[in-house]
């Protein structure tokens, strides 16, 4: 548990993309600085065990080791996470680098920068701690990207992340809803709408993400539940549809 709460470097550089992260890892200065593994030595990362990799039950497969499935592979990284999180009262600001994280994995190039096996795994935790300086991770954050590099795991990043998410919104009792609609609505509707998933979920809290999908034509959906099963459909697309299938016409309507 100390290993995770030591800072590894002072954090004050402000968010930056991936390609600020691998200029910052491939410009001449770094030939200046410490090596990485001198870093960790220096950190006490080095010789002591990352407290995550308890939490993460591995099994022998000759000279490597795996993660036993539980529900899924990315469900326990994501509780695990969330759990040492929780017991170090720093799950709110863990949660703030996940979405933060879930940002720069949206660069389909840093994706695959991370899922790709034949790079080294000292290459990609240079990027990884770059970018963690600039987005300023807690050090937790940062030793579970460890974790998930040397456990050879990074290919699943995005599914635990979404993982966490859920796992995040269970702890704190936060029902996510999704609102899709044609156009952005007013902060009035959402407030509305964030009642009305309340009192229907009986969650303390209520968070709403928003999406835009010019094919719904007019009105809303919501989507909630720990799966997103539930659904309210107020959109006039639905409504056509609905009417299209009483009267016969068989075609699917996409467009008007």
């Amino acid at each position: 548990m100390d290993a995770l709460k030591q800072s590894p470097m002072a954090l004050n550089v402000q968010c930056a993309p991936f390609v600020k992260a691998v200029q910052k890892v491939g410009s001449g200065a770094s030939s200046h600085r410490p090596s990485f593994k001198s870093s960790l030595i220096r950190i006490g990362l080095s010789r002591t065990p990352n407290p995550l990799a308890s939490k993460v039950p591995l099994v022998g497969s000759g000279h490597r080791a795996h993660v036993v499935m539980a529900d899924t592979t990315a469900g326990s990284y994501a509780e695990a996470l969330a759990g040492l999180a929780q017991s170090t009262k720093s799950l709110d600001i863990v949660n703030n680098d996940i979405d933060k994280l879930s940002r720069f994995i949206a660069y389909k190039e840093f994706y695959s920068f991370l899922a790709n096996p034949i790079i080294k795994e000292e290459k990609k935790k240079s990027i990884i701690k770059a970018i963690a300086d600039d987005a300023k991770f807690q050090p937790s954050t940062l030793n579970f990207l460890y974790l998930l590099i040397d456990n050879k795991r990074m290919d699943l990043i995005g599914d635990i992340v979404k993982e966490f998410e859920l796992a995040y919104n269970k702890l704190t009792d936060i029902q996510l809803a999704v609102v899709t609609s044609v156009v952005n609505l007013e902060n009035r509707h959402l407030a509305e709408i964030a009642k009305k998933v309340q009192s229907l979920t009986g969650a303390k809290n209520v968070r709403l993400k928003t999406v835009i999908d010019p094919s719904l034509i007019a009105g809303f959906t919501i989507r909630y539940g720990p799966t997103g099963s539930n659904i309210i459909d107020m959109s006039v697309k639905t409504e056509l549809e609905k009417l299209a299938s009483q009267i016969g016409y068989k075609e699917r309507i996409e467009n008007v």
